[in-house]
C-alpha cells in the first residue's frame, strides 16, 4: 500500500499578499489566511490522518491546528518543517530581494540564506524520517512553499517543484511512498477544492 503523504502550504499571511520574503519570520495568518484555513480544514473533515505534523511557525501551526481539531487527528510541530532561511533578505519586497541578490553576486551565504541543497537535504531528510515512521499510514505535513517546493524538485529530478510549480496559500500536493521501490507516486499537485 505505502504511506499517503498529504503536503499542504500554510494560509495566507499579510506578507504573502505583499509580496515580502518570510523565510524563518514568525509571521502570523491574515483574515483570509485564517478562512483559508478553515475551509481547509472543513474539507479535509472526514479524512483519517493517523498523525498531522507541523511547521513550529503560527502560520503553519494555525492552519494544521484546525486540521487537526476538525479531523480528531494529533498535532505534532517540527522545527524541521520550517521554511528555508532567507537570512538579510526576509521582510524585504521581492523587489528589494532583486536588488540586494545583485549587490550579493551568486554568494548567498553572505546574505546568510540557507543554501538550495541545504533546503532539499532538510525536506528530503525530515519527509523521508516521517514516511518511513508511518508505514501503510495517511500523515498530513502543513509547512511552506519554498519547503514544499524543495521536496518535490528533489524526488523528481527537477521536473517539478522550485521554479517550475505553483503552491497556492492551502494548496494540498498528495504523494504515495512506496517503501519496496522507494519511490514516490504524484496523485495531486496544489489542489484547492475547498477555496
Amino acid at each position: 500500500m505505502g504511506t499517503i503523504l498529504y503536503l499542504i502550504r500554510h494560509g495566507e499571511t499579510d506578507w504573502n499578499k505583499e509580496r515580502r520574503i518570510q523565510g524563518h519570520s514568525d509571521v502570523q495568518l491574515n483574515a483570509i489566511g485564517l478562512e483559508q484555513a478553515d475551509k481547509l480544514a472543513e474539507f479535509l473533515a472526514r479524512d483519517r490522518f493517523n498523525k498531522i505534523y507541523s511547521s513550529d511557525l503560527k502560520r503553519a501551526y494555525d492552519t494544521a491546528f484546525r486540521l487537526s481539531q476538525a479531523t480528531g487527528s494529533p498535532l505534532e510541530a517540527l522545527v524541521r518543517l520550517r521554511e528555508r532561511s532567507y537570512g538579510e533578505l526576509e521582510g524585504l519586497s521581492y523587489e528589494e530581494v532583486r536588488e540586494r541578490m545583485q549587490q550579493a553576486g551568486d554568494d548567498e551565504s553572505l546574505l546568510g540564506i540557507e543554501s538550495v541543497d541545504a533546503i532539499q537535504d532538510r525536506a528530503f531528510s525530515c519527509l523521508s524520517e516521517l514516511v518511513q515512521n508511518h508505514k501503510d499510514e495517511t500523515i498530513a505535513v502543513v509547512s511552506h512553499g519554498g519547503y514544499i517546493n524543495s521536496f518535490l524538485y528533489r524526488i523528481s529530478n527537477g521536473m517539478m517543484g522550485t521554479g517550475i510549480t505553483r503552491l497556492d496559500n492551502t494548496g494540498i500536493t498528495k504523494l504515495v511512498y512506496d517503501p519496496t521501490s522507494y519511490t514516490w507516486e504524484t496523485i495531486g499537485v496544489n489542489s484547492t477544492p475547498h477555496l
